[in-house]
């Protein structure tokens, strides 16, 4: 039996509405949300994570939060999809937003929760690339 592929199930929660605090595919939620629920559709039982918010002590706790209950990859290691990125909202701040990566180098993309946008797939550019504080696996 194959595990679960991250990427193909974050691209079954595009198009699904922003919404502060909700991980429910097609209706709702936030950056957190979407890897919540791609998590649980991997078959994982959910530990209790710290609700996204946009203070700087909160994202302390996620991103501890994250190195428990996810594999930290190193930030030399190459790119493969299905990395969970952990991403300053600006450069040099402290990591507040969440993506999957749904395509490595040289075209990479992820998958991400966006205020105002909804669930989208964007380019990893450079500008985002250098805004990467830390990456998870899923396994």
């Amino acid at each position: 039996m194959t595990a679960p592929d991250p990427v193909q199930l974050a691209r079954g929660w595009l198009g699904t509405p922003w919404c502060h605090g909700a991980a429910v595919r097609g209706r709702g939620c936030d950056c957190l949300g979407l890897v919540r629920g791609v998590w649980a559709e991997m078959g994982a039982d959910l530990p209790r994570l710290p609700p996204y918010a946009p203070a700087p002590e909160d994202a302390q706790h996620l991103h501890a939060a994250l190195e428990h209950h996810l594999r930290s990859v190193p930030m030399d290691a190459a790119l493969v999809a299905g990395q969970v990125l952990l991403l300053a909202p600006h450069p040099g701040g402290p990591g507040r937003h969440l993506g999957i990566l749904s395509a490595p180098l040289p075209q990479a993309r992820f998958i991400h929760a966006y205020a105002r946008h909804g669930v989208v797939e964007s380019p990893l550019s450079a500008p985002w690339a250098r805004r990467i504080v830390a990456r998870f696996s899923f396994s």
